[in-house]
Parts: structure tokens; sequence; C-alpha cells
């Protein structure tokens, strides 16, 4: 049976939007009982300025709480946005290196754009190319430390300002950021509006960007999807992807990380496709993920109290 890779992007994409702070010291029991499970990378933190995500202020605290528990199985990434993003996940393994002997603390560097012109505006004030000329320096600064390079593509089936993305937007994006010597794409359904059909048409675009690369240089899938239950479609979308051949997804424990964009006073939007639900598609599809189903429901349930 195949094995399918799974990350768990709880700690960063799951809490980042919350409103009241969780304290770092919660945040390293999330990821503690995350890396239990048999997932094969936790996004961590990122390292964004505390002014526009007050939340994840504490990326370098938190790394350093982790530093004595991390296991070799398990790569542990970080978002940044820009070079000083980098130079701080940098001073991070400096650290790690140097107070407890780790080679290297944090494994990734994810950079992100999106699909959507106006979203990226909204999200980072510059435009797509803009953000992608903020990459061309990270990408080889990143591995010459040895350091995997995801790049994030956020609204790949629609955004909140524009509506519909075409297919054909995403694999341009995909192919820009490819030249760039990325490792990973991660198509991100940010409001959550994919079906079987939109994921689909997206995919089989930016497989054909990948042009045969279907495995990058560390022997890993070079296309990740990362998708939002906000309507309910996130298992039917995995199982296209599945028969599509994509073989590397993000969940969160707990189903952290409600989309702002689609939530209303009444109502907070379901978040990232929930772990549980992941696992139990994929597996269901005759796929192995390698997750302690035991492990799962502590993680889920150490998710669920920091928001409780």
């Amino acid at each position: 049976m195949q094995t399918v890779r799974v990350t768990d992007v709880a700690p960063r994409d799951g809490l980042q939007a919350e409103a009241v702070p969780v304290p770092t010291v919660h945040k390293a029991a999330l990821v503690r009982a995350v890396q239990k499970t048999g997932v094969a990378e936790v996004e961590v933190s990122s390292f964004v300025s505390p002014k526009w995500i007050p939340q994840l202020g504490d990326a370098a605290d938190l790394f350093a709480l982790l530093a004595p528990f991390k296991p070799d199985r398990v790569l542990y990434a970080a978002l940044v946005p820009n070079e000083k993003g980098l130079d701080a996940a940098l001073m991070v393994n400096a650290a790690a290196r140097s107070e407890h002997g780790i080679e290297r603390l944090i494994d990734k560097v994810s950079v992100f754009t999106a699909a959507s012109e106006t979203f990226t505006q909204k999200n980072t004030n510059a435009t797509i190319a803009d953000t992608i000329e903020r990459f061309r320096p990270i990408v080889p600064r990143a591995h010459e430390q040895g350091l995997r390079v995801r790049a994030y593509i956020s609204c790949v089936v629609a955004c909140p300002y524009e509506g519909d993305i075409p297919p054909t937007a995403v694999a341009d994006v995909a192919r820009q950021l490819l030249e760039l010597g990325v490792d990973e794409i991660d198509l991100g359904d940010t409001i959550g509006a994919g079906t079987p059909e939109t994921i689909d048409a997206v995919v089989t675009e930016v497989i054909d960007a990948l042009d045969g690369r279907a495995v990058n240089r560390f022997g890993e899938p070079s296309l990740t999807l990362h998708l939002h239950d906000t309507f309910g479609h996130a298992a039917a979308c995995v199982r296209t992807a599945l028969e599509l051949g994509v073989r590397s997804f993000d969940a969160s424990s707990g189903g952290l990380g409600g989309c702002p964009f689609a939530s209303t006073p009444e109502r907070r939007a379901p978040g990232n496709i929930a772990m549980a639900t992941l696992v139990r598609t994929v597996e269901d599809m005759g796929f192995v993920t390698g997750i302690d189903r035991a492990a799962m429901a502590e993680a889920d349930r150490v998710a669920s109290g920091l928001i409780a």
C-alpha cells in the first residue's frame, strides 16, 4: 500500500487567527502531542511581525521550548514572509545547535503568495510578482543551510474578493515558484470553496506545471494539498486528489483554524480539514498514513482545549 505524507498545521495555521493569545507553553504542549501521532511534519509557527499576527509573536520562544523534545523522525517547519523572517529562523537553529547540539531544529521554511492579486495585496501589501521577488534570495540561502523550502499558493479555487480563480492562473504562479527552486508547492483552498470538480481542475493544471517532478530532491512529494472544510467538501476533495496522484496533505488537530473570510458574527466557519477526517478518508481509500489513532485523539483533545 502507498503511503500518504501528512503535515499538521494546527500550531501555526490553526492558531494564528485566534483572538485570545495562547500561552507559549500550551502551544508547546500541542506540538509535543501532535508529533507523537506519527505525522511527518509539524508546522510550528511563523516568523512574521507580531504587529500583523500577534498570536505568533512568540515563535523563537516556542522553538526554544521544543528543542529538547524534537524527535528525529518529525520535521519542524516555520513560515517566513521575507529575508528577515529567514534570518530569525536561522538564529533559532544556531541557538539550538549551540545549546542542545541539534544540527537543525527547523527543517523547513515556507514562503507564501496567492493566485489572486487582490488577496495578495491585502495579505502581504504586495503584488504576486513582488512576493515572488522577495523569495528569490530566500530559496538559495535556505538551501545552503540544508533547509527544505515549501511555497504556499493561497486562493487556488476561489478568492473572497475576486471570486473564482482560473486553474491556469494557479499553475502560472506554481511555475514561477518552481523556477526559483522551491522544493514543494502547497495548494491552499483558503476559503474552503473547493469541490471535487474544481480540485480536479487545479490539481491537474499544477501537475502539468510540475513537468514530471512528482518527488523532490529529498524524496518527498513535490505537491501538497491544504484544504479548509468550510462547506463540508474537504473529504470528497481529498478522494479526488488521491485519484489524481496527490500523496501529501495538510490537516489540523482538532480542525483548528477557521477561515475569518468565511465566518459570520453568529457562526465560526469550520477550519482546516481535521486530522481525523483526513486520516479516515485516506485510509478508507486504501492508503497508509502511519497515524496512531490513540495519539491523534489525544492531540485533538489538547488542540480543542486551547480554544475552549
